[in-house]
């Protein structure tokens, strides 16, 4: 073991929950109205507490335990971290604790859920959400994670690149968030006003909060402090660097001026089309990537949603959905065994099978995660109902889901 690696793995779990709390749930609880801030924030906070618990019982397990064949799905050899202590597993991180590995992927296995709230924000009723939550980590990420990074996956076997989770934590949370939106339904009142954020200077300090904390999400991904970590390193702050500033200049062009919530979406946008590739590419690559996600993402965001007319509340799909795909497709075009002898060459390099690929696996996974959510949500909407009465919704969910009052006014 080594121990460096272990302590550079420790707080990179800790960055990668940074993310999660507080950092996505100020960026959401800025994005909604002020009814509504409480339950984007609790929900982030649950999700922790939750998913932390279904991990170390039998999530671990079924996403990186002993394959049962076919490469489908992990066994629950590892139930309740049975077997999981001290000593290093060579299968996944040879220098490292094989408990150091289990806590960093727990923190990926958090965020991932929480990414979809994005969709269905000021919407579901809390204890939907719960269930849905459970049920989603359950039967839609942990197989999804043992396909591409498990021992045994059939995604991996194939030679699928993913460095640090552009299928499996983005594309699957931002279809799957596209797919509850367009079943959910739209807010009360969308088609009539607009739904301005209540706090923006929450979402900027979110969005800041996502950006320090992905060095530990991508960086820590190298499993080790190594060349490789500091290559993802630097790839993830260019291409953050590159979207948020070409998101900056494509508002410039078109409304006038350009915004804060533009320039942080952008930069969102940047981290999440890097996360697959960061491995994989060099910085100049990486800032190619970073500047034509913020084009595909805004199309999606300010165009694509307003066509078809699906309410993606904060723009989960908008975001981490197309960006999730376009890193996962630039993967197979500019990937490069000169930065990471244990990937491959992609399509510029020589190798156009790594291309097809990264395109099968930008099929595959929407699918199945669309597929899966759907049946989650008919599912959970039968036994107990998905969305809230629409009373609750005008009053907003922090006051009846939550019995709570984000701000009080004294007189």
């Amino acid at each position: 073991m080594n121990t460096g690696d272990t302590a550079w793995i420790l707080m990179s779990s800790v960055l990668v929950l940074g993310m999660t709390i507080p950092g996505l749930a100020f960026f959401y609880g800025g994005l909604v109205r002020r009814k509504n801030v409480l339950s984007i924030l609790m929900q982030c906070f649950i999700i922790v507490c939750v998913i932390s618990l279904q991990w170390v019982l039998f999530g671990y397990s079924l996403a990186f335990g002993p394959d049962t064949g076919c490469g489908i799905i992990g066994s629950l050899k590892w139930a309740g971290l049975h077997s999981v202590g001290g000593q290093p597993n060579a299968d996944y991180a040879a220098t490292l604790p094989h408990q150091v590995f289990m806590i960093f992927q727990a923190m990926f296995a958090i965020i991932t859920p929480a990414l979809i709230i994005g969709a269905f924000a000021e919407r579901m009723k809390f204890s939907a959400f719960l269930i849905f939550t459970l049920l989603w980590s359950t039967l839609v990420y942990d197989p999804l994670a043992h396909w591409v990074w498990g021992s045994g996956g059939w995604l991996r076997g194939l030679g699928a690149l993913d460095f640090a989770g552009g299928i499996v934590v983005h594309v699957s949370s931002g279809v799957s968030a596209l797919t509850l939106a367009i079943l959910l339904g739209k807010r009360c009142g969308y088609d009539s006003r607009p739904f301005r954020p209540h706090n923006l200077p929450y979402t900027v300090l979110g969005a800041a909060l996502l950006w320090f904390g992905w060095f530990g999400f991508n960086a820590g991904s190298a499993l080790g402090a190594n060349e490789l970590a500091a290559n993802a390193f630097v790839t993830t702050h260019v291409a953050t660097a590159a979207a948020g500033f070409t998101w900056a200049l494509i508002e410039w062009r078109h409304h006038g001026a350009p915004t804060v919530l533009g320039v942080v979406t952008g930069a969102v946008a940047g981290l999440v089309a890097i996360t697959p590739a960061c491995g994989f590419v060099n910085a100049m690559n990486a800032i190619l990537i970073g500047m034509l996600v913020a084009v595909f993402c805004y199309v999606a965001v300010v165009w694509l949603k307003a066509k078809l007319g699906y309410d993606d509340a904060l723009d989960a799909f908008g975001v981490h959905g197309v960006g999730g795909i376009w890193g996962t497709i630039a993967t197979g075009l500019f990937a490069e065994k000169a930065i990471n002898a244990a990937g491959a060459n992609g399509l510029f390099f020589g190798n156009p099978r790594q291309l097809l690929v990264q395109l099968l696996l930008v099929v595959i996974a929407p699918i199945f995660a669309a597929v899966m959510t759907w049946i989650l949500f008919k599912v959970v909407d039968g036994w107990i109902g998905m969305r809230v009465e629409k009373q609750d919704e005008i009053v907003g969910l922090d006051l009846t889901q939550q019995s709570e009052s984000a701000y009080t006014v004294i007189e």
